[in-house]
C-alpha cells in the first residue's frame, strides 16, 4: 500500500470503525478468559456530546483497549438514561410547540409521543460516541426503561417493600415548581446568593402597642405561619410565655412558642414558623403540633389558603407584600443578606420545601454496609481524597424520596383499593389475587383498583445499572451476571458520587452481596481556559464533533488525556486538540520516513546502529514498566505523557537521527527489521490512546492476515534489558548536545567534519559503547582518548570528563575563557548550595539516606568539574 503524503484522520476513522464493527471486534461472550468489564455511565437519552462526555468516554475507550490487548475477555455496556425529568420537559416543549397541552392528553396518549420523541433523538448520542472511537459492545446497549430494565426496577420495589425498606407517608419535601415534582436531597445544588433580610414586626394580641420583631428572607411565606418562636432562656422574651402574637396582614392570631433550636444571636433571636414551608420549621410544627398551611400550588403560584394574592407568582408576592407591610405598619427595616438557596439541579428552579404525600426508601441499614466497603478499600477510589466526602454523605444520609410526579419513568407498582388499602404488585391482575388472599376482598374487580399516577426517581434504575445490564435482577444466576460481575472500573464525575456511585455500591451489597465495582476513576471537570465550567448557557464550550473534524478522534482524545489527573479539573484548550493533531502527523512521517529507506540484505550492521539498538530496546522496556505502574495507579495523563515523550523525543527525535542512513544509501537489514518492530510496539503501547492512526499504521507496517488487527493483538511485555546502558547514553545524550551547542556558537555547519579528543580523569576508564553514535550524529571525522590536555582546542565537560575540539582559524580564545569562567562561577555557586544543604545538621539527621547520598554525589561532581575547568582555564592561558 503506497503511503499518503499526509495523515487524513476523516477517511482512515470511519474506514476503520466500519471494519471493526463488522467483525464484530468489540463484542464479548463469556469465556475461559479473565473478564474485563465496564458500564457506561448512561448519558441522558435527551443528550448531545458535551466536553465532559468527551473525557469520560475516552478514558474508558483507554483501560477497555488495554484489557483487550492483554489477553482479557474486554466487555464495555453502552446504553443510555431514560431521564424522567429532562425527557419529560422536552416533550412537554415540544407538543407545546404543536399547540397540545399535556393536560389534554391522557397518559398512554402522552407516552406514546415521549417514546416516539425518544426513538427519534435517545441514540444520537452513542452514534456520536462512535466518531470518538469508542469501542463499546453495541449488541449490549441497554436503556433504563426497557423491559429488562423496567422490570428490574418493579422487582426490586416490591422486593424493598415487602422487606419494609419502602416505605409511603407526608414528609417535607424538595418541590421543584418547574418540573412539578419533589426531589431527593442530592438533586438540588446549594448557592450563594445576594438576598434581603427582612425585619417585621407582630403585634401582641390583647395589648395596645407591644410588639414582636422577627427577621425573615421570605416575607411572602408570613401567610402561612402558624407560630413564632424564642429561645427559653432569652431573656428578652421569656415574658411572653404563654401569649399570642397576630400575623401581619391577616390578624391571624397564632402562639408564642419557645424552643432550644432557635439561634439567639440571628435576626432578633425569634423565630416565625411555617410549617408548610421549610424544614425545620416543619420539624418544630411536628413537636409541637402545630397546623400547617400550604400557601402555594405545586406551579409556585399562591393558593386559596393564603388568603391574598392568590394566583400570584411567589416572587412577585415577594415584591408586592412589602408595601403592604410598609403601609400597615409591620415593617421595620430591611437589609442586604448573603445566604444559600436550593436550586433544582434539572431545571434550575428555586426549591420549594412543601409537604407531599410520597413514598420513601429507609436508607440507614442500606448505607452502613456501602460505607465499610469503601473505607476498608475493598472499593477504591482514585483520586483516594473523595473517600472523605463518601464518608460525610454516607453518615449523614437521609431517607430517600423515590416519588416523581411525572408520567415518563416506571410507574410505582402500588394499587389503591376502594377501602383506602396500598397493595404493591407486579400488575393489577396480581394485585387483585393478593388482596383477595390476604385482605379477603373476594369481589373485586380490576376496575375497582386506582394504580400510583408516580413514576419512580430515575436514580432508583440507574442505582442497579451494573446488575441489570446483565439481567442480574430478573435472572440472578444466568451466564453473564456470573462472568461479567463485579465490573472492574467506574468512570464518572465526582459530582454524582452520592446520586450514582453510593447507590450502585448499595444495591450490589443488597442483590448480589458483592461490590459492583473493584475501582472508582473520577474525573474532574473541564474548564476553559478562565476557569469556568464548561457549558452551553456560557458558550464557552465547543462543539466535540466539530473538534472531532478539525482534528481527527486521535487529536482530540490526546488533547482531553494530556492535561487530565484524576480527580483534578481539565484546563481545557483547543491548541491542546492541536498538539494531538501535530503528534498523529509525527507518528506518520517517521513511518514515512522509515518506509522510504532503501534495505540492502548484504550490508553488515553498523557499530552506530548496533549500539542505538541495545539503547533503544533499554529505553523501551523502563519506559513501559513506568507506562504500567501508571495505569495501576490510574494516572492515565501521565501515561500518556511519558510515551508521548517516548515516541517523539526517543524514537523519533534521537532513535531515528542514530540509525537514518546517510542522504540517499541503503540501511542495513538487521537494523530495519529492528526499527520496524520496535515502530509496531509503539504503535501497541499508543493504541489504546490514539486507535485510528495506530490502526492504519499496524497494516503499513506489515502485510497483515484478514483480521490481525493491532486492537487484538497482544500488547508487548517488558523483556529483560540492561539498566546501565541507559546511564551511559545519558552522559553521550549530553555529549551531543555539547558538540550541537558547540557548533552553533562557532558557526560550524554540520557538513563540516570535526575533531574530538576526549581526556578522562580520576583513573576513569574510556567507556566507548556510544562512541560511534556521537561520531555520527556530530559528523567527527576523528575521536581520540588522550591523556594530556589539548592546547589551541575549545573545550567543554561532561562530569569529569573533559572534551576538546580544535579551533578553527579565527576562533576567539578569549571568548573561549570567558565561556569557561563562566562555568566556572557557576558550578562553584552550585557546590556552594549543596554544601549549605549538606551542613545542616537537621536535614542529614532527617532526610532519607538515599537523598543524602544523591546530594553527596552531586558535591563530588561539582568538586571534579570545578578541577577539570580550572585546569583548562590554565592551559588556555597557557
Amino acid at each position: 500500500m503506497e503511503m499518503a503524503s499526509k495523515y487524513d484522520p476523516r477517511a482512515i476513522e470511519d474506514k476503520w470503525y466500519k471494519y471493526w464493527l463488522e467483525r464484530k471486534l468489540f463484542r464479548s461472550v463469556p469465556d475461559e478468559r479473565e473478564p474485563y468489564t465496564i458500564v457506561i455511565p448512561p448519558p441522558n437519552v435527551t443528550g448531545v456530546l458535551h466536553m465532559g462526555h468527551m473525557l469520560n468516554n475516552t478514558i474508558q475507550d483507554v483501560l477497555v483497549r488495554r484489557a483487550r490487548m492483554q489477553g482479557k475477555n474486554a466487555c464495555w455496556v453502552p446504553g443510555t438514561d431514560h431521564a424522567s425529568i429532562a425527557t419529560e420537559a422536552k416533550v412537554v416543549a415540544k407538543l407545546k410547540e404543536e399547540g397540545i397541552e399535556k393536560s389534554s392528553l391522557t397518559r398512554d396518549e402522552f407516552l406514546a409521543h415521549a417514546w416516539e420523541w425518544k426513538e427519534k433523538h435517545g441514540g444520537i448520542i452513542l452514534e456520536q460516541l462512535k466518531k470518538l472511537g469508542a469501542s463499546c459492545d453495541w449488541d449490549r446497549t441497554c436503556f433504563t426503561m426497557d423491559e429488562p430494565r423496567y422490570e428490574s426496577v418493579i422487582d426490586v420495589f416490591i422486593d424493598l417493600y415487602k422487606k419494609g425498606l419502602i416505605y409511603r407517608g407526608v414528609r417535607m419535601v424538595n418541590w421543584d415548581p418547574k418540573a412539578l415534582t419533589a426531589l431527593s436531597d442530592e438533586e438540588v445544588i446549594f448557592k450563594e446568593v445576594q438576598s434581603k433580610l427582612y425585619y417585621l414586626r407582630y403585634k401582641v394580641e390583647g395589648t395596645e402597642n407591644e410588639y414582636v420583631t422577627i427577621a425573615t428572607t421570605r416575607p411572602e411565606t408570613i401567610l402561612g405561619d402558624t407560630a413564632v418562636c424564642y429561645h427559653p432562656e432569652d431573656e428578652r422574651y421569656k415574658h411572653l410565655a404563654g401569649k399570642r402574637v397576630l400575623v401581619p396582614l391577616l390578624n391571624r392570631s397564632i402562639p408564642m412558642i419557645s424552643d432550644e433550636y432557635v439561634d439567639r444571636e440571628f435576626g432578633t433571636g425569634c423565630l416565625k414558623i411555617t410549617p408548610a414551608h421549610d424544614v425545620n420549621d416543619y420539624l418544630i410544627g411536628q413537636k409541637y403540633n402545630l397546623p400547617s398551611i400550604d400557601i402555594f400550588n405545586p406551579n409556585g403560584t399562591l393558593s386559596e389558603k393564603a388568603e391574598m394574592f392568590i394566583g400570584e407568582d411567589r416572587f412577585a408576592v415577594r415584591k408586592l407584600i412589602i408595601p403592604a407591610l410598609e403601609e400597615a405598619g409591620n415593617m421595620v427595616k430591611i437589609e442586604d443578606y448573603v445566604n444559600k438557596v436550593g436550586f433544582s439541579e434539572r431545571t434550575d428552579a428555586v426549591i420549594e420545601p412543601k409537604l407531599s404525600m410520597q413514598w420513601f426508601l429507609r436508607m440507614p441499614d442500606l448505607a452502613k454496609p456501602a460505607l465499610d466497603v469503601v473505607m476498608n478499600d475493598t472499593v477504591q477510589f482514585h483520586p483516594e481524597k473523595f473517600k472523605n466526602t463518601y464518608r460525610y454523605w454516607m453518615e449523614n444520609v437521609r431517607d430517600w424520596c423515590i416519588s416523581r410526579q411525572l408520567w415518563w419513568g416506571q410507574r410505582i407498582p402500588a394499587y389503591y383499593l376502594p377501602t383506602g388499602e396500598i397493595v404493591v404488585a407486579k400488575s393489577a391482575e396480581e394485585a387483585i389475587e393478593i388482596a383477595k388472599c390476604k385482605l379477603m376482598k373476594t369481589d373485586l374487580k380490576a376496575s375497582d383498583l386506582r394504580q400510583d399516577e408516580d413514576v419512580l426517581d430515575t436514580w432508583f434504575s440507574s442505582w442497579l445499572w451494573p446488575i441489570s445490564v446483565f439481567d442480574g435482577i430478573r435472572n440472578p444466576e444466568n451466564e453473564d451476571i456470573k462472568y461479567y460481575y463485579p465490573t472492574n472500573d467506574l468512570i464518572t464525575a465526582p459530582e454524582i458520587l452520592f446520586f450514582w456511585v453510593a447507590r450502585m455500591i448499595m444495591a450490589g451489597q443488597e442483590y448480589r452481596n458483592e461490590i459492583p465495582f473493584k475501582h472508582v476513576y473520577l474525573t474532574g471537570i473541564v474548564r476553559d481556559k478562565l476557569g469556568r465550567k464548561m457549558s452551553k448557557s456560557l458558550g464557552n464550550s465547543p462543539d466535540p464533533i466539530d473538534l472531532i473534524e478539525k482534528y481527527g478522534a486521535d487529536g482530540v482524545r490526546v488533547g482531553m488525556l494530556l492535561t487530565s489527573p484524576a480527580g483534578n479539573d481539565l484546563p481545557f484548550d483547543e491548541s491542546l486538540c492541536e498538539q494531538g493533531r501535530n503528534f498523529s502527523n509525527k507518528i506518520w512521517n517517521a513511518l514515512r520516513l522509515i518506509k522510504g529507506w532503501q534495505v540492502d540484505n548484504s550490508l553488515p550492521q553498523p557499530t552506530y546502529a548496533a549500539a542505538s539498538i541495545l539503547w533503544f530496546e533499554a529505553k523501551w522496556n523502563e519506559t513501559l514498566e513506568t507506562i504500567d505502574n501508571l495505569y495501576n495507579d490510574y494516572r492515565l495523563s501521565e501515561a500518556l505523557m511519558t510515551a508521548y515523550k517516548l515516541v517523539w523525543d526517543d524514537f523519533c527525535s534521537w532513535y531515528l537521527e542514530m540509525i537514518k542512513p546517510a542522504y540517499q544509501q541503503p540501511i542495513d537489514a538487521l537494523t530495519y527489521e529492528s526499527t520496524i518492530g520496535f515502530f509496531e510496539e509503539l504503535m501497541q503501547l499508543m493504541h489504546p490512546f490514539m486507535p485510528f492512526i495506530t490502526e492504519e499504521i499496524w497494516h503499513f507496517i506489515r502485510d497483515r492476515k484478514e483480521g490481525d488487527c493491532i486492537m487484538v493483538s497482544q500488547i508487548p511485555q517488558k523483556r529483560p534489558f540492561y539498566p546501565e546502558v541507559l546511564s551511559k547514553f545519558a552522559v553521550a545524550e549530553e555529549v551531543v548536545i555539547a558538540l550541537r551547542t558547540l557548533r552553533k556558537e562557532k558557526n560550524i555547519p554540520f557538513k563540516e567534519s570535526i575533531e574530538l579528543f576526549i581526556r578522562k580523569n580520576n583513573q576513569e576508564k574510556p567507556e566507548t559503547t556510544f562512541d560511534s553514535v556521537i561520531a555520527k550524529l556530530c559528523n567527527i571525522s576523528k575521536l581520540e582518548y588522550v591523556s594530556e590536555k589539548v592546547s589551541g582546542c575549545s573545550t567543554f565537560t561532561v562530569k569529569s570528563t573533559e572534551f576538546y575540539v580544535p579551533m578553527l582559524a579565527g576562533t576567539d580564545q578569549s571568548a573561549e575563557i570567558a565561556k569557561l569562567e563562566e562555568e566556572l562561577v557557576y558550578t562553584r555557586g552550585f557546590l556552594e548550595s549543596v554544601m549549605k544543604k549538606l551542613s545542616n545538621e537537621r536535614f542529614v539527621a532527617n532526610a532519607k539516606p538515599e537523598v543524602v547520598e544523591i546530594e553527596r554525589n552531586k558535591q563530588a561532581d561539582a568538586e571534579s568539574r570545578i578541577k577539570v575547568l580550572e585546569g583548562q582555564i590554565n592551559n588556555l592561558k597557557g
